[in-house]
């Protein structure tokens, strides 16, 4: 499979990927994703400070081709967002997994983070789908 799976990142169903920083969660679509969506054109972010709920949708990524909803890996409060995106949102085409990230959560329970898929059970999903 040609995209490019970090191994240090979790995973979820909905092709948003999450890095542990210290008490904090970055989150960002998959490369996946971004090539399925296309040109990624507008990209909404949450308010810092808002609540996030695990599952559920808290912000829209646009592209040329659809648009498609964003959901949250993990239940916590959004501390920082990617204000970067607002004047390039083609950032999470070129850099899905760096520069291109959208949200940093800080869990509520950061145990949350275990059940979310690692590198192989995504891998996984993604030739299965």
């Amino acid at each position: 499979m040609a995209d490019n799976i970090p191994g240090d990142l979790k995973y979820t169903r909905e092709h948003e990927w999450a890095r542990v920083q210290g008490t904090s969660v970055v989150v960002g679509v998959t490369q996946h994703a971004q090539e399925a969506l296309g040109d990624v054109v507008y990209v909404e972010l949450p308010k810092v400070g808002a609540t996030v709920t695990e599952g559920k949708q808290f912000g829209v990524i646009e592209s040329t081709k659809a648009v498609s909803e964003l959901y949250s890996p993990l239940t916590g409060k959004v501390v920082k967002v990617n204000d970067g995106l607002s004047d390039n949102p083609s950032t999470v085409n070129t850099d899905p997994y760096g520069e291109g990230w959208i949200v940093e959560i800080e869990p509520s329970d950061p145990k949350q983070v275990d059940g979310l898929l690692d590198a192989a059970a995504y891998t996984a999903l993604l030739q299965n789908s």
